[in-house]
């Protein structure tokens, strides 16, 4: 789908191209690449890369055209079946290449997957009244507004973790294990992408030299990455701790179980043995002995609370 968003003192969808427009391509069909062929002359070999989930950010220069692929953040909800969201949420947090082309008057983005960053900057430049920003300057703005989203979703990400870490120390819950787990590979897809986006930035300062543009608006560009960038290295390396802890206390708890059942075990061989012996059919002097079984009991009893006043002495329990 092709929309065509023009700028007056806010930005206007408007049914047909005109000069200085930014056209949003979504999904594009074959319908839509073949027009952005024909009409703009759109390099569709780069654009059509885009539909790669895993399509590494990029700056490519091809024939009069400025291509820089983005990775772009994403969150969705899951829901599992029986299972009710909760505040939290099941929630999904990926990132996804877009395209954003850039040629004189023209300004082209293209999306294969979902991503909120662009409707979001329409609505924040149309409510805060922002001046109108063409080319690389609006390219800036849009990387700027992804480096901000990156930052929203890494505040949700770790609003989960303390979620689950609080109810981790009530009692250690499978599903909160695994929730976490879930975060830390989300947490490995912002950092790798970011970190992409860090490298379009040096390769588009370079492509920028020689090119008006906003230094202030490239500076907050660079000034958000970075800071969305070391808050992901840093969620992931607190997560990646907490989770080794968890690791040792579960294993301790373990351990600590095992070693319950073992003194548990050894305090029962003593009346089980006993028992074994005075049981057996052979003559021992106790079969025709009227105290011979009360006896064992007690023998018994004695000997088990001997052994585990020893073990806890031991402490071993």
């Amino acid at each position: 789908m092709i929309t065509y968003w023009k700028y007056t003192t806010s930005y206007v969808e408007v049914e047909q191209w005109e000069p200085g427009c930014w056209i949003q391509v979504k999904d594009p069909t074959a319908a839509d690449l073949a027009l952005l062929e024909q009409r703009w002359q759109a390099p569709l070999d780069i654009i059509e890369q885009v539909s790669d989930a895993d399509e590494r950010p990029r700056l490519d220069l091809e024939d009069d055209w400025a291509v820089a692929i983005v990775r772009m953040p994403n969150k969705s909800i899951v829901r599992m079946p029986n299972k009710s969201i909760d505040e939290d949420g099941d929630a999904v947090f990926v990132t996804r290449p877009a395209a954003v082309l850039v040629r004189d008057d023209l300004f082209i983005t293209v999306t294969y997957f979902p991503t909120e960053v662009f409707n979001d900057f329409i609505i924040w430049s149309n409510r805060r009244r922002h001046p109108q920003r063409k080319g690389f300057d609006l390219l800036l703005s849009l990387l700027l507004s992804a480096s901000v989203w990156y930052l929203k979703y890494l505040k949700q990400m770790n609003a989960i973790m303390n979620t689950a870490e609080a109810r981790l120390e009530k009692s250690m819950d499978n599903n909160e294990l695994q929730k976490m787990m879930g975060l830390g590979k989300y947490l490995i897809y912002f950092i790798n992408s970011l970190r992409g986006n860090e490298l379009l930035l040096l390769r588009l300062r370079k492509h920028l030299r020689l090119i008006e543009h906003d230094e202030d608006l490239f500076d907050d560009v660079e000034i958000e990455t970075q800071q969305a960038y070391d808050t992901a290295m840093i969620y992931s390396n607190i997560l990646e701790r907490q989770q080794s802890g968890y690791s040792s206390i579960i294993g301790n708890n373990m351990n600590v179980i095992m070693r319950t059942l073992t003194v548990i075990t050894i305090i029962l061989m003593v009346p089980t043995g006993i028992a074994g012996y005075y049981g057996m059919n052979v003559p021992n002097g106790m079969e025709s002995w009227a105290w011979g079984f009360p006896l064992a009991i007690v023998l018994s009893i004695v000997l088990s609370i001997v052994i585990y006043y020893y073990l806890k002495k031991r402490k071993l329990i």
